[in-house]
């Protein structure tokens, strides 16, 4: 994530894993098949951090990782589904990003904390597909 990696000196950053986006047993794609993120929706909040886990450890994501609960309470709050960016500025929604995956514009992120913070250009990683350069 080099988003993170440039900026983590100058803001705090939080992943929160909602809904599963193509379960299983709802809307699963051949690309989940392809990289072998095969899911069902969890049930309960075991299995949500059970899955939460292993996408963790998988990727060795490097950003703190929330969970939400079960009853969607962030997904709700935040019109997170199936994936979304904010940025939280003094307890004030500075910077919302559009609903992905269509309107999901990292750069635009970038942009706002480029602004706020400076350019920031780390040397990038060599990243698998599923941990595309934000």
């Amino acid at each position: 994530m080099q988003i993170y990696k440039d900026y983590k000196d100058h803001a705090d950053f939080l992943t929160v894993y909602v809904r599963e986006a193509h379960p299983t047993d709802e809307w699963q794609m051949k690309s989940n098949v392809k990289e072998d993120v095969c899911y069902a929706q969890p049930k309960t909040l075991e299995q949500r951090v059970a899955i939460a886990n292993d996408f963790v450890k998988r990727f060795s994501y490097p950003t703190q990782f929330g969970i939400d609960d079960m009853s969607n309470a962030a997904n709700d709050a935040y019109a997170a589904w199936p994936e979304r960016i904010y940025i939280i500025e003094r307890g004030r929604i500075a910077y919302r990003g559009g609903m992905g995956p269509f309107n999901y514009h990292p750069e635009e992120a970038r942009t706002w904390l480029a602004a706020r913070y400076g350019e920031v250009k780390h040397e990038a990683s060599t990243a698998t597909p599923d941990q595309k350069s934000n």
